[in-house]
């Protein structure tokens, strides 16, 4: 069989990029390089992501007041907390949003590790709070006991924050990059230990209400409840845990600078306010004026 030089050279020569492709490519690049160095653009980036949060935090706020005008008579039950967690999470997220240029230079560094990084860690116990009021259900369901399931969960998040507080204060004694990565990868296994609670107990209950032998509507609706959260958090869990892993490594994935306001929008929409927003608005419905249930017990 012969050789085709010709159509060999035309080949190799269609597979080099063209000189206006690798201009347009310059020009892509040195535009997304001047809009991370524009302080117009930084400053838009997180006002909008302030206005954002707060909006969110004065939602679950409301919320809160109805769901204890209604329920007054039950104390602090899971339902209220997760109001009230979401709130300050949001609160704290505006206000440092709202002044991110002054905390970029804030001191010392374990201060703004604390304002930048304590938030992500609040927001992971807001949402394992349902994890755990649904473990509750699906034990209560089976018969199973589930006096150990609320000290369980406030053991692992209070080492959780005890690890992470370590964590602060030996980068601020001894400000090495090995320690930042690490930080980076314990927040990012965290977060990914969340996305494990919501696949293990959301789907274990949504498998357990798509086998319940009652057609109703109430069923159907706690049935897309459950499922729509699931997936959400699931998801919201899972992109944090890949982009904090990978910003360990490259500097260019960095989030949370001031220099990335495009990739801070991204993220932070992503990871928190899209999913705040959603679980807000499923889980908006009022408890009955006079509950029975152990979904509205007071926490002890």
């Amino acid at each position: 069989m012969r050789r085709d030089p010709e159509g060999l050279l035309v080949a190799m020569a269609s597979s080099i990029p063209s000189p206006s492709l690798n201009h347009s490519l310059s020009k892509a690049k040195d535009w997304w390089e001047e809009l991370n160095r524009s302080k117009s653009w930084q400053d838009g980036v997180f006002y909008a992501l302030a206005a954002l949060y707060a909006a969110i935090a004065i939602v679950a706020l409301v919320q809160l007041i109805r769901i204890h005008r209604r329920v007054r008579d039950y104390g602090w039950t899971t339902q209220k907390v997760f109001h009230l967690l979401n709130f300050l999470v949001c609160a704290v997220r505006a206000s440092v949003f709202l002044f991110r240029r002054p905390a970029q230079h804030v001191g010392p560094h374990i201060l703004q590790s604390f304002l930048l990084d304590l938030p992500g860690l609040l927001f992971f116990s807001t949402y394992t709070l349902l994890v755990l009021f649904w473990a509750e259900i699906f034990y209560q369901a089976l018969s199973l006991p589930t006096e150990n399931l609320r000290p369980s969960f406030l053991i692992i998040n209070t080492a959780i924050y005890v690890f992470q507080i370590a964590i602060w204060l030996i980068q601020w004694w001894d400000p090495m990059l090995v320690w930042d990565i690490f930080s980076r990868v314990f927040f990012a296994g965290v977060s990914f230990a969340g996305a494990l609670g919501f696949l293990l107990y959301g789907g274990r209950l949504f498998l357990m209400l798509r086998r319940f032998p009652i057609e109703s509507k109430g069923r159907r609706k706690k049935l897309r409840e459950v499922g729509c959260v699931t997936a959400i958090c699931f998801t919201c869990f899972t992109i944090r845990s890949v982009v904090v892993a990978w910003s360990a490594f490259d500097k260019k994935a960095e989030i949370d600078v001031l220099y990335h306001p495009i990739l801070n929008f991204l993220y932070f929409l992503l990871v928190e306010i899209l999913p705040s927003a959603l679980v807000l608005y499923i889980l908006r419905k009022l408890p009955a004026k006079r509950a029975t249930s152990t979904a509205y017990k007071a926490i002890r």
